[in-house]
């Protein structure tokens, strides 16, 4: 029985890399060691395309006093999060790689809980996104020192970088979460 044109498979016949396997690099780096790499990069983009759809999420779904304040900070922080996976993702392919994407390698790799799609209140939210930078924060650290130690300074550079970025912004949102110092303290009681 002859396909129809619109279910033959076109591509499977042109994957250049199957997903979770290691080709060879130039950066010199043992392909044994690169793909220890690669599985850690891999485990920070999934929790970048984690925190970045749920930061995103947020941002939408934003109301009160101060949505045009933090509708700005949450919408630049989506948008570092995006360059930072973008970054991560172009070294992944150098290490010889291919960088996690879709919902099973997200599932796969991820290190933070995948938020309920459900409307939540502001600082609910901004507690599971600091939860999630902070979550990141550690990954990208531990990180850091595993791919130094195995001699590849390069991704050391990239992540210290980044996680710098994460921590600014987890900074900014534990001073959105902080209690009004302004207010009097027997007017709370």
């Amino acid at each position: 029985m002859a396909s129809e044109p619109h279910l033959r498979s076109h591509g499977a016949d042109r994957v250049r890399q199957e997903w979770n396997t290691i080709g060879e690099n130039e950066l010199g780096i043992d392909r044994d060691v690169a793909e220890e790499i690669v599985d850690a990069l891999n485990d920070e983009l999934s929790g970048l395309y984690i925190l970045f759809n749920q930061v995103r999420k947020h941002y939408w779904l934003l109301e009160g006093a101060e949505r045009e304040d933090l509708g700005g900070f949450l919408e630049a922080a989506a948008d570092r999060l995006a360059e930072t996976t973008d970054a991560l993702a172009v070294r992944v392919h150098a290490l010889g790689g291919v960088p996690v994407c879709g919902p099973m390698g997200i599932r796969q790799h991820a290190p933070l809980h995948i938020e309920a799609p459900h409307h939540y209140d502001v600082r609910s939210s901004l507690e599971r996104d600091l939860d999630g930078y902070a979550t990141l924060a550690a990954l990208f650290r531990d990180h850091v020192e595993h791919v130094e130690r195995v001699g590849d300074t390069a991704t050391g550079e990239l992540l210290r970088e980044r996680l710098v970025v994460l921590e600014e912004d987890a900074h900014v949102l534990e001073r959105y979460l902080a209690e009004d110092t302004l207010v009097r303290r027997e007017a709370l009681d």
